[in-house]
């Protein structure tokens, strides 16, 4: 398996979550599987699989990747009018740290271009156009920034550390999805989020827990 260099997040490694629905197909794509990112992915990169682990070609465990019980991380959905407002004040269009990031990134024309901005409950939401060639690693990835933006402050980065999720469906290209994401819990540089893709009649087409962590000052 290869992460193309057009799946990237942070410079030079794959978007997390992406990545980790690539990986999740050594054991499901669909879920519910875990993925935990113990480096980041590299990019271009020949990866193999060693049972449940994904290694590079030195060897080095860059993911694992285990199938877990039937969880629930739903958050409630918003109208699109809604989340188009909160993503016209995304605070990652004035300063982000990883601007060219595939899912969320704001000089990514060619991106998914989910821009998560944050509603008064602290809830995250934004609308998100299906790209024309859906696969599940696309719900994985929809899945990945809105979480990590309910906790993403200016000068305080985050990296995702693992994802669960489960995909129900996917959307047909084109489609007026909205995304919405949460903070539920964490300490120290852990934070743990909630996220949910709901499809243009409302229904819910996944959703996913994850763990962010804090990148330790510049």
């Amino acid at each position: 398996m290869i992460i193309e260099s057009r799946f990237h997040g942070p410079a030079g490694s794959g978007n997390g979550g992406w990545s980790a629905g690539v990986f999740a197909a050594v054991v499901d794509d669909r879920g519910p599987v875990e993925v935990t990112l113990r480096r980041p992915p590299p990019l271009d990169t020949p990866l193999t699989v060693d049972g449940d682990d994904v290694r590079d070609p030195d060897g080095q465990v860059v993911a694992q990747v285990r199938r877990v019980e039937e969880f629930t991380a739903v958050v409630p959905p918003v109208d699109r009018a809604t989340a188009e407002a909160a993503a016209a004040a995304y605070p990652g269009l004035v300063e982000h740290p990883f601007p060219g990031c595939y899912v969320c990134g704001p000089q990514r024309p060619d991106g998914l271009r989910i821009f998560p901005g944050r509603l008064p409950d602290g809830r995250t939401a934004a609308p998100f156009r299906a790209p024309e060639q859906v696969v599940p690693a696309t719900v994985w990835a929809a899945l990945d920034c809105p979480g990590g933006w309910a906790v993403i402050a200016p000068g305080r980065p985050y990296v995702l550390g693992r994802i669960a999720a489960v995909v129900r469906a996917l959307p047909r290209p084109g489609d007026a999805c909205v995304v919405t994401g949460v903070e539920v819990g964490g300490a120290g540089r852990k934070a743990e989020v909630h996220s949910s893709l709901y499809g243009p009649d409302g229904d819910l087409l996944g959703y996913a827990r994850a763990t962010w962590i804090a990148l330790p000052p510049a």
